[in-house]
């Protein structure tokens, strides 16, 4: 699955594939291709050692922290 912006183009919307995904379907130009489109909402995914560490860090530091989100 390939997610790409949508952006406006003159009065038409276009979404690009990027060419490494072109060549790896040996696709070419011109070539007539079935797209399904779908929104897709990406949210950032921590890592289990990111999370581990910010949960030290929320346990030692806690007051600080919050005294920071207050000011």
């Amino acid at each position: 699955m390939i997610t790409q912006k949508l952006r406006k183009v003159g009065n038409s919307y276009v979404v690009t594939i990027p060419k490494e995904e072109v060549e790896r379907r040996h696709l070419s130009e011109g070539q007539l291709l079935m797209v399904e489109i779908q929104p897709v909402e990406v949210r950032p995914i921590m890592s289990e050692a990111v999370r581990e560490a910010f949960e030290r860090s929320w346990e030692e530091h806690e007051d600080g922290y919050r005294y920071l989100a207050d000011h």
